[in-house]
């Protein structure tokens, strides 16, 4: 896998990057406890140990590069410029959630930020991300497309449908496989013939390579050059980033399908405790780090104050944003 050096970086740059991953942690945790306490109204996919890819990729994108994420997609909302309380709201089902709280934990989206949508249907996200850059190119605009999803995705129809889509038609996108060696319950490599994502992404003339996830300047450099080549016109690229879920695939999962050694051993490559490693060796101090925590820890709290006060929505709203359009049959012929 690719290694990014790890002097001369730019700390503010990178102590920007380990407050968002705190800041991604405690809202998952605090989504873990609202679940605990019954108040999530559906499942919801926490990405604990996964927050550099998050934070990694989303901070190498603008505000008006569009982002198509999956069911695991909290932190890459939030990291995308999305707000912690309209997402917690949403988780809740609250009026003010960021999709009026009809959509929930796998369907979050904000287009204000470029966030087109969380995906509960597995690699589903692929194709519409593929359409999202096939519509810059028409249009000639200038923002880039981004789409996530993990390495269960690569086996559905829609990888192979939406690469080979973007490669055909030379596209603006970046394809990002969050492989963290779970396919659900079921482990990866088990149900994966062949060398992976990379290996498939290359077989089609797209530029790919294998990373490590939980290495924040890894992520950046990599996400940076990337996005740079796409920009240029280069066409698809795509990145696989080898992580850990540290959770199960859902917050009440237990996972014992996976033994504690195992779990215990992907501690240890903890991105946030990686990160605060190397800004310790590059000169800040641990105070500033530690401070990262308290402040993420706060917000988040705060948030789950607010959004378990609020109201539900009104039940007049119901059946608004449902679409109408009369008998299906009308100006068909």
């Amino acid at each position: 896998m690719t290694e990014a050096p790890k002097q001369n970086i730019d700390k503010d740059w990178f102590l920007e990057h380990h407050l968002m991953m705190h800041r991604i942690r405690a809202f998952e945790e605090t989504a873990a406890r609202a679940n605990d306490e019954k108040l999530v109204l559906g499942a919801i996919h926490l990405s604990i140990g996964q927050e550099a890819i998050a934070s990694g990729v989303c901070k190498n994108l603008k505000r008006e590069d569009f982002l198509l994420s999956t069911h695991r997609g909290h932190g890459h909302t939030l990291a995308k410029g999305a707000d912690p309380l309209a997402m917690m709201l949403e988780l809740l089902g609250r009026h003010g959630g960021i999709c009026k709280g009809k959509g929930g934990s796998m369907h979050i989206a904000d287009a204000n930020v470029g966030m087109l949508g969380a995906n509960g249907v597995v690699s589903a996200n692929i194709n519409i991300a593929a359409g999202a850059a096939h519509a810059i190119k028409l249009k000639q605009e200038k923002n880039i497309s981004c789409c996530i999803f993990g390495d269960g995705a690569i086996n559905r129809g829609p990888f192979l449908e939406g690469l080979n889509w973007s490669g055909v038609f030379d596209l603006p996108v970046l394809f990002i496989c969050e492989s963290n060696g779970f396919a659900s319950t079921t482990r990866t490599d088990a149900m994966t013939s062949g060398e992976g994502a990379a290996a498939r992404a290359r077989s089609m003339g797209i530029k790919a390579t294998e990373v490590d996830g939980n290495d924040i300047v890894a992520v950046d450099e990599i996400t940076r050059e990337y996005v740079a080549n796409i920009r240029k016109g280069w066409g698809p690229h795509l990145i696989l980033f080898k992580t850990y879920r540290l959770h199960g695939h859902t917050a009440s999962d237990p996972a014992s399908y996976r033994t504690n050694a195992e779990v215990e051993a992907a501690w240890k490559e903890d991105p946030i405790a990686r990160c605060s490693e190397l800004l310790l060796r590059v000169g800040v101090s641990k105070d500033t780090i530690d401070e990262h925590r308290n402040i993420a820890l706060q917000e988040m709290q705060k948030v789950y104050k607010l959004a378990k006060e609020a109201p539900w929505p009104s039940v007049d709203l119901a059946l608004a944003d449902v679409q109408d359009s009369g008998d299906p049959r009308e100006g068909a012929f």
